[in-house]
């Protein structure tokens, strides 16, 4: 059996902003879900504050550095396949960032929460008396259908999640590598540096400033 590739370099791999979104995220999911029932103001603006986030990162996997970028890990089914064929060996895995199904993980949790948060937007509860900034768009009866694809998109959401959970652990123990110390330290062993490109700090500054002023127009339902 192949053991773990010896590490060459420590490379900074994953920068603050990735890792504030991601941890972020972390927290205001599952404060949201326990405020879900009893503490639905705090539910709100948590869910104000979670699209925020997902549009920051929307904008970073575009204008961030080189490993936040889209275009760096999301690959088409032919890298899928031969990365596949990787998975079952025990040996440390190598690829700088996500690798090709970690990227699938990603984009399939960040288009859930898009939808997670775009269908809170619009949700009735069944009595009218909570209901998001835009439901005077709908009617009362849409409106209590998208509050139920508002539940089912959290449980698809948990479900993505736990496996997220799982595939880090399988990596851990299986594969011999370390997946969630870089989303903390930014850091990673590799054999080599890969040379990713940081992104100029005026890209972040106009990312936070176009997902705050999203998110705080939708939270007034549109209206300045």
């Amino acid at each position: 059996m192949a053991g773990p590739t010896p590490p060459g370099v420590r490379v900074k791999l994953w920068d603050g902003p990735v890792r504030l979104v991601h941890w972020a995220l972390v927290g205001l999911i599952a404060f949201s879900w326990w405020a879900a029932e009893d503490h639905l103001n705090w539910h709100r603006w948590s869910g104000y504050t979670i699209i925020g986030l997902v549009l920051f990162r929307i904008w970073w996997g575009f204008a961030g550095g080189e490993a936040a970028r889209f275009a760096s890990f999301v690959k088409g089914p032919r890298a899928i396949g031969a990365y596949l064929k990787t998975v079952g060996r025990r040996e440390a895995a190598t690829t700088p960032g996500h690798n090709p199904l970690g990227a699938l993980s990603v984009v399939a949790i960040l288009l859930t929460l898009v939808v997670q948060v775009t269908t809170g937007l619009f949700a009735v509860d069944v009595d009218a008396f909570e209901a998001g900034p835009l439901s005077d768009r709908v009617s009362f009866e849409l409106g209590r259908r998208i509050a139920g694809w508002h539940e089912l998109s959290f449980r698809v959401l948990q479900g993505l999640v736990a496996l997220h959970v799982l595939a880090i652990a399988y990596y851990a123990v299986w594969k011999r590598t370390n997946l969630l110390g870089p989303m903390i330290t930014g850091r990673r062993a590799l054999p080599s540096d890969p040379g990713l490109a940081g992104a100029p700090w005026w890209r972040l500054l106009l990312g936070v400033a176009l997902a705050g002023a999203a998110a705080w127009f939708l939270s007034k339902g549109l209206r300045l």
